[in-house]
């Protein structure tokens, strides 16, 4: 059975970061769940035609990490048949051996109950903001107000609002460097692995 592990967070917490540093370490794959919900919105027209006919090209968008991107992503991602047209997707990766790291807002709850490691990254909203402000050029305090309404959307939406799993790590990497809050990640792994 492959070993899964599930990171959920808001929006520039760091959890992709972290993601990909552990399917490097692991030598699992790596999905980031956002990408789908992203190159979906990019696609424009019906959102449920357009997560039914993602394709790896679509993923592959240089503009998918635009803060359009992401605000459109989290309001298609609201949408029920989007999100059931997605899971499968999702549920297909997961089941790669040897593993599978995952990173999304639903994973642990949802998509990967059952993942083997769970963990919920944080970090403060302002932290969060300078994160992305920086990688996109764009202003913190504007960056600051679209985290937080794309937080309050995602956290109150009615299907698979965002939120820790029940037994999910929380790590905040609000003071943490890069390197620190890997090594965390890693740590819980290994302690789960039993290495």
């Amino acid at each position: 059975m492959p070993f899964i592990i599930a990171i959920d967070g808001p929006a520039a917490s760091g959890k992709g970061t972290i993601a990909r540093a552990l399917a490097d370490r692991f030598g699992f794959h790596h999905l980031d769940t956002g990408l789908l919900y992203r190159a979906t919105g990019a696609k424009g027209g019906d959102p449920v035609a357009a997560a039914h006919s993602l394709n790896a090209e679509d993923l592959a968008r240089p503009d998918l990490r635009s803060a359009e991107a992401g605000q459109a992503a989290s309001r298609i991602a609201a949408i029920p048949d989007v999100r059931e047209a997605l899971v499968a997707f999702q549920h297909r990766f997961a089941a790669q051996d040897p593993g599978a790291v995952l990173d999304g807002r639903d994973i642990g709850t949802v998509i990967c109950p059952d993942a083997a490691v769970k963990l919920y990254v944080v970090a403060s909203d302002e932290v969060r903001a300078a994160r992305r402000a920086a990688e996109l050029g764009a202003d913190p305090q504007e960056m600051l107000a679209q985290l937080r309404e794309r937080d309050l959307r995602d956290s109150q939406r009615a299907t698979a609002p965002l939120r820790p799993a029940e037994d999910a790590v929380v790590l905040d990497t609000s003071t943490l460097s890069i390197d620190d809050a890997v090594a965390r990640a890693v740590a819980e792994v290994l302690r789960v692995r039993g290495d």
